[in-house]
């Protein structure tokens, strides 16, 4: 009996772990991108679509996959600019236009994906073996993915509070007419901030393709994870990701281990569900709430 419980454990503890990434992993880019311009980018499951199938055609043409995975950023960091110089940077600002506009880009991207490469492609051999625990395996690098997410915010972090373009872009998110009129250069801000929100959603993509069956419509299921990441987080991009990333993969894990793949989808956006309810501004909206509340008591 204790055998038992001891491989349920497991099972959830590396359940929890591959939830955790896809979550963190999906979601950071886009919350970076919606916290700093205001704009909900619902292509940005499409933009993880260019990461996973530049990453695969560089692999199949012969690269090795740490280059096929590199190509596959660089390729999406530059389409993200392309758009964003050419069509999205009109919509700052506009909430519901900015998803209008990205909506329609993510159906064109998907049909266009169709047409040229067809309803699938041949895809990567995931690295390494399987971790055995019993009745139970696990994916070791599905696995793994848990420690590249955690790196991802770090450097993240790291990022945004150390360095100086860190604190322009911090500036520019909190207001941007003051930035601008010290000197900051607010449409370069906005430019390299949707780079580096683009470039994590090819950096997505690239780490899933030998994860995940290569479709036109894959990017689908990691928009839905991350919009709700993004929602139950709160404004706080660097302290939400993680925090939501936690409490849904938690769930998620928990519900697999006990009835499947659907259960624990479901399971979890239930979870978002009440979260938002019990909390509309987010884990970290509650947590500025509670801070203000004690210095109002001080």
């Amino acid at each position: 009996m204790f055998e038992f419980d001891l491989y349920r454990v497991l099972s959830f503890a590396f359940q929890f772990l591959d939830s955790f990434a896809v979550i963190v992993l999906a979601t950071v880019g886009l919350a970076i991108i919606f916290g700093m311009m205001g704009v909900i980018n619902l292509a940005h499951g499409e933009f993880i679509l260019v990461g996973a199938y530049a990453t695969t055609l560089a692999f199949h043409a012969g690269a090795p996959l740490v280059l096929a995975m590199v190509i596959g950023v660089a390729i999406t960091t530059v389409y993200g600019v392309i758009l964003e110089r050419t069509i999205i940077h009109r919509f700052y600002g506009r909430l519901l236009d900015s998803m209008v506009v990205t909506f329609g880009i993510s159906i064109v991207m998907i049909q266009l994906t169709r047409i040229a490469f067809g309803n699938s492609l041949p895809q990567i051999s995931t690295p390494f073996s399987s971790i055995g625990f019993g009745p139970y395996s696990y994916s070791t690098y599905r696995v793994a993915l848990a420690g590249v997410a955690l790196l991802t915010l770090v450097s993240l972090y790291w990022l945004f509070t150390r360095t100086d373009f860190g604190v322009r872009a911090r500036a520019t998110m909190q207001d941007a007419d003051t930035a601008r009129s010290m000197g900051v250069d607010t449409d370069r801000m906005y430019t390299s901030t949707f780079a580096i929100g683009s470039a994590l959603a090819g950096l997505t993509g690239a780490l899933y393709a030998p994860a995940r069956s290569m479709n036109p419509e894959m990017g689908s299921g990691f928009l839905v994870e991350a919009f709700v990441a993004v929602v139950v987080g709160g404004p706080s991009v660097l302290l939400g990701t993680p925090l939501a990333g936690g409490l849904l993969g938690a769930v998620n894990a928990g519900f697999t281990t006990l009835g499947g793949t659907f259960i624990g989808q479901v399971a979890m956006l239930v979870a978002a569900i009440l979260a938002i309810r019990l909390m509309p501004n987010g884990i970290t909206g509650l947590i500025e709430t509670i801070r203000q509340k004690r210095r109002e008591r001080a």
